[in-house]
């Protein structure tokens, strides 16, 4: 029997204090063929649902392909658009459904973005098999473990195994299609709002519990174990820490494989809180770094406005900071301001030009406003912003940082761009001309995504929180988070579970 699968794409990691709209431009949404496309040999989940339907000979029918970066919380309209288009698939009548989803939607229409949408497609399709790729800060909610039969999520922060977690749920949709087993889920969730940083999976407790989860998978009967660290920025009922397990046809084992490793981890909640040094501390350490022998840039992570976290790519802490502690020899980018952008272009190269730079984008939600930092230098180099990843994460695909310029400070050689880009590829640099391992300091706007390119040619870094907040800070103080379940460690120290 020729089989028909349903595999759809819908991504996006809601920091509801985000600055940055999510309207559905935002996902740059590709429907049908150019979904098909968009995604055939991409290294995403769905990219491994297609070669798991290819290997099965399945017709396939993409509605969907849709990825934004992470911003405010989503649009009504756009939800339901692209939710729209995955259920009217589904309505036409399909024998399996995979779904390469992010786990931490919050839209406007809907608080359990994901969870929602699997329960309305559970409502056409009550028997149809069902399988989801999360990501690993996906916040798992009990209407989504209820509504789909496969949930896998990945194993890697910085994530470098999205086409292998879909190639593993993919693998047991196929399994469950044929006969060969039948997937039940267990889940656990801790009541653990952990730091985004504390989930880099090659450190720590974040580390021990990914490799207690690989462990388990070894287990007999024990189909997948994912261990989701949650996106604290998320403010709605069950954002935070949780493990989802496959077993084949056993609840109760599913069951006790979540509760153990999920008090492996709550034994360890700690080691989930990140501390943020002051700002002046981490710029002291950072000159320590650069004088030890050896060639290479200091890496000078600004976490408090990560693009990949929902932050605006405009704020100037660090930068500021950094010039004020009289630091030298900096690479900075990419900065996102269109309008230094147009002013610097009309200069043209070689011209100079003082601009406000940076921190125009207000922070609402947060109660903060800051103000732009006027410099003054020469543009450098001029670029249309368009070159192709060669790094681990999403590689051969397209990056527009829309209009860009290098400006030079003196102090410091800065890349401004129109669009808000996370620094995961030389290209950042490369593409208007500056050499990045040449630099004493790099300034990047990115917690992990960056490493797997930039540490290897740098002799060190150094985490930098904004002493006076950010979008995407890591001190959970200075966001007025209101709808997370209660009580929760570490905004309540003495929460029990």
């Amino acid at each position: 029997m020729l089989l028909k699968i349903v595999i759809a794409r819908m991504n996006h990691e809601t920091n509801t204090f985000s600055p940055i709209a999510t309207p559905l431009t935002a996902f740059a949404p590709q429907w049908d063929a150019a979904a098909y496309n968009s995604q055939k040999d991409a290294r995403t989940a769905m990219g491994g649902f297609l070669d798991i339907a290819a290997a099965l000979g399945a017709t396939v029918v993409t509605p969907l392909a849709a990825m934004a970066n992470p911003s405010a919380t989503v649009a009504a309209a756009a939800y339901d658009a692209m939710c729209g288009a995955i259920l009217e698939a589904v309505a036409n009548g399909c024998d399996a459904i995979m779904l390469d989803l992010h786990g931490a939607m919050v839209a406007e229409n809907a608080a359990d973005g994901e969870g929602e949408l699997l329960e309305r497609i559970r409502k056409i399709a009550p028997y149809t098999p069902i399988c989801v790729a999360l990501d690993l800060h996906g916040n798992v909610t009990r209407k989504m473990v209820a509504n789909a039969d496969i949930i896998v999520s990945f194993k890697t922060y910085p994530h470098i195994d999205m086409y292998e977690t879909g190639a593993h749920a993919g693998r047991l949709l196929a399994d469950m299609l044929q006969g060969k087993c039948r997937p039940l889920l267990g889940w656990c969730q801790l009541p653990l709002l952990s730091a985004t940083l504390t989930s880099n999976t090659s450190l720590r407790a974040m580390q021990r519990a990914v490799q207690a989860a690989q462990a388990a998978e070894t287990e007999a009967g024990v189909l997948a174990v994912s261990v989701l660290a949650g996106f604290p920025l998320s403010d709605f009922r069950d954002a935070g820490m949780s493990v989802v397990v496959v077993t084949d046809n056993d609840a109760a084992l599913a069951n006790r494989v979540a509760d153990r490793i999920a008090r492996s981890i709550w034994n360890e909640r700690t080691d989930f809180v990140y501390d943020s040094r002051p700002l002046r501390q981490s710029l002291a350490h950072a000159r320590e770094l650069a004088a030890a022998a050896g060639p290479g840039p200091v890496l000078l992570l600004d976490h408090s406005d990560n693009v990949m976290s929902g932050g605006t790519c405009n704020t100037m802490d660090v930068l500021e900071a950094a010039l004020a502690e009289g630091m030298t020899d900096i690479g900075v980018g990419p900065i996102s301001d269109p309008q230094a952008v147009a002013e610097l272009i009309a200069v043209g190269i070689g011209g100079q030009a003082t601009i406000a730079l940076g921190n125009n984008v207000s922070l609402l939600s947060q109660g903060i406003e800051k103000t732009p930092l006027r410099l003054s230098g020469t543009v450098l180099a001029i670029s249309d912003g368009h070159f192709h990843v060669t790094g681990p994460i999403y590689t051969g695909s397209s990056m527009q940082m829309g209009k860009s310029v290098l400006f030079d400070i003196g102090a410091a050689q800065i890349v401004v761009a129109e669009e808000r880009v996370e620094p995961y590829d030389l290209g950042v640099f490369t593409s208007l001309g500056l050499d990045p391992a040449r630099k004493t300091y790099l300034i990047l706007k990115s917690r992990m995504y960056c490493r797997p390119v930039f540490v290897p040619i740098s002799k060190g870094l150094e985490e930098c929180d904004s002493d006076t907040g950010g979008p995407t800070s890591s001190n959970f103080n200075l966001f007025p988070i209101r709808n997370v379940r209660r009580p929760i460690y570490p905004l309540d120290q003495d929460t029990r579970w």
